[in-house]
């Protein structure tokens, strides 16, 4: 219910902020795509990590009928790596954990509109054949018809470090997950799997700066579960997607998500999403550029408190404490164009 709330709340705070005439923000002219993600297609009884069909064919028809580019998302990761210009209009459709539906469901949607698409996988389900999960055979036959894979970890793990490890023992669990999990997919899928740049998709999307050094370690590039858009300046450990369930993959919660800009953020602080007990955290960003009537939400809707230090710098710390074990801050404001500037910033407490 808290969900739908916020939601609704979202939308409504939007629509009322679009007929206002003294809001004139520039859209930032870097580099940025949008990037979706779906884990389950048409599987009522999961409505948090489902889109029922006939959201997602609205989305694909959208697409098409306004000419997007759908592009691989290891091709935006290139892009943004080499520092070379992204058209607009580009976006990038993926899937988490490799449920059975993605092939009985959304693959057939997908070929017909000729589309790209990159499932993470977890290997563990699938080399256990279980009935919810896609089989290798399937991934294959996915793979010459636009799908490409990445890594989702061995077991789905946690990738931050568990109150009962050290950081060696830590180390060396998280490292397991990640190239086990490698290893399968390059034996059973060859050439459609994702090596160039390789790719991680952080299970239950939670990450830390000790998590995003492994990982560059390692040369991967990072993929979060955190909404925004997926600008120049984002940092590669930490590439937003926007998830798309059903209670936000309406048309407008769509149609909103597809049409925002990078906040242009100089710097934010703590860098790091791990909290130890500091519940509600602050977090200060200082901005490119002053923007008019930046606001910002905890994920229920409540607004959050907002300190200006001058038209460039903020803190902002919620009035309540945030929900473990993982919850986020998200700040918007209208740009131009009929865009959305979108930032957010993930908190993970640690209790495991």
């Amino acid at each position: 219910m808290k969900i739908v709330v916020f939601f609704l709340f979202f939308i409504y705070l939007f629509e009322s902020l679009l007929s206002a005439e003294n809001i004139k923000n520039k859209a930032d002219d870097t580099n940025y795509a949008i990037v979706f993600t779906y884990h389950r297609f048409g599987e009522t009884r999961y409505p948090s990590t489902n889109i029922r069909l006939e959201q997602f064919k609205y989305q694909l028809n959208y697409l098409k009928d306004n000419h997007y580019n759908v592009w691989p998302l290891s091709k935006i990761v290139n892009y943004m790596r080499e520092n070379r210009p992204i058209p607009p209009k580009t976006v990038a459709i993926c899937m988490d954990d490799a449920y059975k539906s993605v092939y009985t469901k959304a693959y057939p949607l997908l070929k017909q509109k000729d589309f790209p698409f990159t499932v993470f996988v977890n290997t563990m389900p699938v080399i256990h054949k279980s009935k919810r999960y896609m089989s290798w055979d399937e991934m294959r036959e996915m793979g010459k018809h636009g799908a490409s894979f990445a890594n989702h970890t061995y077991s789905h793990d946690y990738l931050t470090q568990k109150k009962s490890e050290n950081k060696e023992q830590w180390k060396k669990r998280a490292t397991a997950e990640i190239e086990k999990a490698e290893e399968k997919l390059r034996k059973e899928l060859g050439d459609a799997l994702c090596e160039t740049p390789k790719m991680l998709a952080y299970p239950f999307g939670e990450y830390s700066v000790q998590t995003e050094a492994l990982i560059k370690e390692l040369e991967y590039a990072g993929i979060s579960q955190l909404s925004g858009p997926f600008g120049q300046d984002t940092d590669l450990t930490r590439v937003p997607r926007f998830p798309m369930s059903e209670t936000y993959a309406t048309p407008k919660g769509f149609l909103l998500k597809l049409n925002t800009v990078p906040l242009p953020i100089v710097y934010e602080e703590p860098v790091d999403t791990m909290l130890n007990g500091k519940n509600p955290p602050k977090l200060r960003i200082k901005l490119k550029e002053p923007i008019k009537n930046l606001q910002c939400y905890k994920s229920d809707g409540d607004k959050i408190k907002m300190q200006w230090i001058d038209d460039k710098e903020v803190v902002i710390q919620s009035k309540t404490r945030l929900k473990l074990p993982r919850d986020h801050y998200t700040c918007t404001a209208k740009a131009d164009d009929n865009k959305w500037y979108w930032y957010s910033h993930l908190w993970v407490f640690r209790q495991r």
